[in-house]
């Protein structure tokens, strides 16, 4: 760190070591204010959702925030004046971090633009930022360290995984899922089961469809599909849950879970022929299933007998009435 450039002062000691490896994850919270006799604030991390987190080493755009981050200790609140020169990528650095750490959801009316210079040419829509890169100025970051985890001692970020960590991650969501369902706590195994899909699509959209890689990682979707449309069922979810029964069903028409979650939640949804249909083909694939498929079917035909009473009621007012 430049001590002619920039100016560190102690507020309140930490404790522990700051010897960062590459890879730490540290949270904290940041105060940032011009250097002026009065003061104007900027950004307050304590206005946001959450504290910050940062990686280290991971060519964050703002180089300065870790090379002062990188100076404290744990628990530690210090203050740093910092020259213009090294802030020049701090507006569009803002503008990401208010956006994505904003209590509340920020949108903006997309224009045209082209790309030249720093793209700040249709501003940044953010009129004190905007200020900024017009009329840079030395500015003041207070910054308490509330946190530091080792490289291993936390669970990393997608974006942050190499590829071989991002494809070992999967299966390590869908065994949490598995916990979560086996424990009862069916709205946690969902939210696992979703998140290991989010990724395994992101992985599946960087091959070719029908491709040996594209293969395997289908392989490891459908299961994941057959779990989350269970939990959905089970949380009233039925036309999500007849949704990703179908996907499995489009490659793999004799898939029988896929086949008797539908029919089961097409019972549910009262479309009586389709779930006759799935019923019907899942037990014949799977003998074993003939006592589940019976129980659903005779709760359709009670379902169907009580619309059909309901039917024949409001056809006899409207009679009556006339």
């Amino acid at each position: 760190m430049d001590n002619n450039l920039i100016k560190k002062g102690l507020i309140q000691p930490g404790k522990g070591n700051k010897d960062y490896t590459d890879g730490t994850k540290v949270t904290f919270h940041i105060k940032t204010e011009t250097c002026e006799e009065e003061a104007k604030l900027v950004d307050n991390s304590r206005q946001w959702k959450e504290p910050m987190e940062l990686i280290l080493g991971k060519k964050f755009k703002l180089e300065v925030l870790e090379a002062c981050i990188r100076t404290m200790l744990p628990g530690e609140i210090a203050s740093f004046d910092i020259d213009k020169s090294l802030l020049t990528s701090y507006p569009l650095v803002s503008k990401t971090l208010r956006e994505a750490y904003s209590k509340t959801k920020i949108t903006r009316e997309k224009k045209p633009h082209h790309c030249c210079g720093m793209g700040f040419k249709d501003g940044l829509g953010h009129p004190d930022l905007d200020e900024l890169v017009k009329n840079p100025k030395d500015l003041k970051f207070i910054i308490e360290l509330l946190k530091v985890a080792g490289q291993g001692s936390y669970q990393k970020e997608f974006w942050a995984m190499n590829e071989d960590e991002r494809l070992a991650s999967i299966p390590s969501l869908k065994e949490e899922g598995n916990k979560s369902y086996r424990d009862g706590d069916h709205e946690d195994a969902s939210a696992k089961y979703s998140e290991a899909l989010g990724r395994l699509e992101q992985l599946m959209l960087r091959e070719k469809p029908g491709d040996e890689e594209w293969e395997l990682l289908y392989q490891m979707k459908v299961p994941l599909l057959l779990n989350f449309s269970q939990c959905q069922i089970l949380q009233g979810q039925y036309y999500q849950a007849i949704e990703h029964c179908t996907t499995v069903l489009d490659k793999d028409p004799d898939n029988v879970k896929a086949l008797f979650r539908r029919g089961r939640a097409y019972v549910e949804v009262f479309s009586p022929a389709e779930a006759r249909k799935d019923l019907a083909k899942a037990t014949n694939l799977d003998p074993s299933l003939a006592s589940a498929s019976r129980k659903l079917l005779d709760q359709l035909a009670k379902m169907e007998a009580e619309k059909n009473s309901q039917d024949r009621t409001v056809y006899s007012k409207m009679f009556t009435s006339s």
